[in-house]
């Protein structure tokens, strides 16, 4: 659909429909789950799982296998990427990716009489990991935060991480903007100590006033980088992802050098940052947003939007060659050739969605305009 003078961004038109056809797979199993809590406009759900661990089958991205212990976020970030997920469940309006929050319970029983909490989710995790071979990483929270606020609660997280810690010689990372993660230092040093894991705190600005409208119920950015600074002095290695790089409101040069300044300050091992990219379903809710908040800029994210869902090379060019100069000025030098199937600071014309995504360092991807699509609809890749 063409855009119109009126409406800049009429193209990102809605994708519901009328449903025909009985629901069948995850869209059931998520239409029967029995609602928990209701609160801040938000509704939390049970859901059935009858895996934990998936696999990740596109060669673009830098992890083999995902962990999402919950589907759908409640920090309700404006640009988040995972919003099409909720799809598969036939939910087709973005904004309930913030709003319905499912929380994944073991649908099988356990191989022994287990009735502690959380046992059928430890046994599926446990039966998941003898797929994992030597040198594929495992990367939780690709898709939704595994430390949001039901985590507090529910405490998911905490019980795959247990699991983990029985176990040895897995690359395990994990993602997220929230500064509950300290909570569970224990574990996560029992994981560490036969696991090579990595935290990756996202902190998009140092700008807490900015935060509160990117990110509305996301812990603010002074606690996430008291969190960097725990982990670090307790021995488990974490860096920052700065992701996503908004053109215009978080990509002046000053911002993102107070950034790096305050994560070595806070003693990260690493930095890196990967610029916005944007899918249609993504764009329903961030483009209004842009209009409401920003309305200065609604002509340059036409420009940059309106045909495609990534940022031009020479943007991506100039934000991580920039990178590379802080980084070296604050004397963060870690290196991630070692985690992942691609050397640090490799780039290429069509890093899209991996780059935004990667919970360590992305590869390029070689395929041209358009590549990100298939994976739109590729059922479970994140989930």
């Amino acid at each position: 659909m063409a855009a119109s003078a009126e409406n800049p961004f009429l193209f990102y038109s809605e994708l519901a429909e009328e449903q025909s056809t009985p629901l069948v797979g995850i869209a059931k199993l998520a239409a029967e789950g029995e609602t928990v809590r209701v609160g801040h406009n938000v509704e939390y759900f049970t859901l059935e799982s009858r895996s934990i661990l998936n696999k990740c089958t596109s060669p673009r991205m830098p992890f083999t296998w995902t962990v999402n212990p919950y589907r759908g976020c409640e920090f309700a970030c404006k640009y988040c990427y995972a919003r099409y997920t909720h799809e598969f469940m036939e939910i087709r309006d973005s904004v309930e990716f913030e709003r319905q929050i499912y929380i994944k319970q073991g649908a099988v029983p356990t191989a022994v009489d287990d009735k502690t909490p959380g046992a059928n989710l430890r046994w599926l995790l446990r039966r998941d990991l003898k797929k994992v071979r030597p040198g594929e990483e495992i990367a939780i929270g690709t898709a939704t935060d595994p430390y949001q606020p039901a985590e507090r609660r529910y405490e998911v997280t905490r019980t795959l991480l247990e699991e983990f810690a029985q176990h040895s010689g897995f690359d395990i990372g994990i993602v997220t903007k929230s500064d509950l993660i300290v909570r569970d230092i224990d574990v996560l040093r029992k994981v560490a100590k036969n696991n090579r894991l990595f935290v990756n705190i996202t902190i998009t600005t140092l700008d807490p006033n900015l935060a509160r409208i990117l990110e509305p119920r996301a812990p603010r950015p002074d606690l996430r980088l008291k969190a960097l600074q725990a982990l670090n002095v307790s021995g488990i290695d974490a860096g920052v992802i700065c992701a996503p790089v908004l053109p215009g409101i978080t990509d002046k040069g000053r911002m993102l050098e107070d950034l790096v300044a305050a994560t070595a300050r806070h003693g990260g091992k690493y930095i890196f940052a990967n610029p916005l990219f944007l899918k249609p379903c993504s764009a329903n809710v961030f483009l209004p947003f842009v209009e409401k908040e920003f309305h200065h800029l609604v002509a340059e994210y036409k420009q940059r939007f309106v045909s495609k869902a990534f940022v031009s090379s020479v943007y991506r060019r100039r934000i991580s060659d920039l990178m590379t100069k802080l980084r070296s000025k604050y004397g963060i030098t870690y290196q991630f050739s070692h985690l992942s199937r691609h050397e640090p600071g490799e780039s290429g014309p069509q890093l899209v969605e991996p780059k935004q995504m990667g919970l360590f360092q992305a590869p390029p991807d070689k395929r041209g305009p358009g590549a990100h699509r298939g994976m739109e609809r590729r059922r479970g890749t994140m989930c």
